[in-house]
């Protein structure tokens, strides 16, 4: 009969509600289920439901975990490429690591002696490690406009993918510039760059005051989001959100 749910539960610290929810929505049926109406699982149901956490870990959402499983023809295959990315975000998270404590350094000095980060010079180094441009993560909670990114990107280059990160990232500068000299979020240079910000969202698909002010919170409250705002400067992420909602209430009702 395999192992119930509730071990398999035990075993891989997912709840036995969360294993339910994903047989609802076909994405890890069980092998039977016995005639106590319980769910038992067999070594083939374990091997995809590691594969989905690896997939979750990586930070794929449940509707595109569906599509890679459901396209992947070997297991074995499947799990190579998953070790390829897990090892690829230990390096990015090894980088981060890296950066944050050179930052750490370099601000400790600059405070003692009164002068500015030498990292400054060149601000690329700030971002070693951060990918604050992973879009189809931080857009997880608005699915419409993370497709039309989808949309978008499927036919660019990586140099162009690229570019755009690397843009996104100047434009997130720009704003923690402005919280550092003192400029409110909603003094007119501020609202300038939200506005510019705001046309490239809806230079993808109409976005509705509504949602820009929901994207503006989620800078905060999204945890990938928050953390990429935080990367660069504390208190960024309250920051946009703050100025999202001035530019909204200013200028899109």
């Amino acid at each position: 009969m395999g192992w119930p749910i509730a071990e398999v539960a035990r075993m891989s610290g997912v709840t036995a509600r969360t294993l339910r929810h994903y047989d609802e929505i076909g994405l890890l049926p069980p092998a039977c289920i016995g005639t106590n109406g319980h769910r038992y699982y067999e070594e083939r149901q374990l091997l995809r439901l590691q594969q989905i956490l690896v997939l979750r870990e990586l930070g794929v959402g449940l509707p595109e975990i569906g599509r890679i499983l459901a396209e992947q023809l070997d297991e074995l295959d499947a799990l190579r490429g998953h070790r390829s990315r897990l090892l690829a975000e230990r390096d990015r998270l090894d980088a981060l690591v890296r950066t944050v404590s050179r930052t750490i350094t370099e601000l400790e000095q600059s405070r003692k002696d009164g002068g500015c980060m030498t990292s400054i010079n060149r601000p690329e180094n700030l971002f070693e490690g951060v990918r604050p441009a992973m879009y189809e993560e931080t857009l997880r909670d608005f699915p419409e406009h993370a497709e039309a990114v989808r949309r978008r990107t499927a036919g660019m280059s990586e140099e162009e993918i690229e570019a755009g990160h690397r843009r996104r990232t100047a434009q997130m500068i720009r704003m923690a510039e402005f919280m550092a000299a003192g400029l409110p979020a909603d003094a007119e240079e501020v609202l300038a760059e939200i506005a510019a910000q705001y046309r490239v969202l809806t230079g993808l698909r109409a976005v509705s005051a509504e949602e820009f002010r929901a994207m503006g919170r989620s800078c905060v409250e999204n945890e990938s989001w928050r953390a990429a705002y935080e990367a660069i400067a504390e208190g960024l992420a309250a920051y946009q959100r703050d100025a999202i909602e001035a530019y909204a209430a200013a200028r899109l009702n």
